[in-house]
């Protein structure tokens, strides 16, 4: 079972407020819309925190931190 940590985003929650892209920009950049594009690769240890902190600051919580696999 792998440990890597990943960003994983519910869509049926996401407004498209854009918070998280400005708190993880090497990870999330944002679509014309302002929707996250997530890159889908494991999140390094030294930026786990910071990741775990935009999943929390999210307006919506629609962002979070799954171990495992990128879906």
């Amino acid at each position: 079972m792998s440990t890597d940590q990943h960003i994983d985003i519910d869509w049926t929650a996401c407004q498209g407020h854009g918070l998280c892209a400005e708190l993880l920009p090497e990870h999330i950049t944002l679509d014309e819309w302002g929707y996250p594009l997530v890159d889908r690769t494991p999140v390094p240890a030294r930026t786990v925190k910071r990741a775990r902190r935009a999943a929390a600051d999210c307006p919506v919580l629609a962002l979070r931190m799954t171990a495992g696999a990128a879906l």
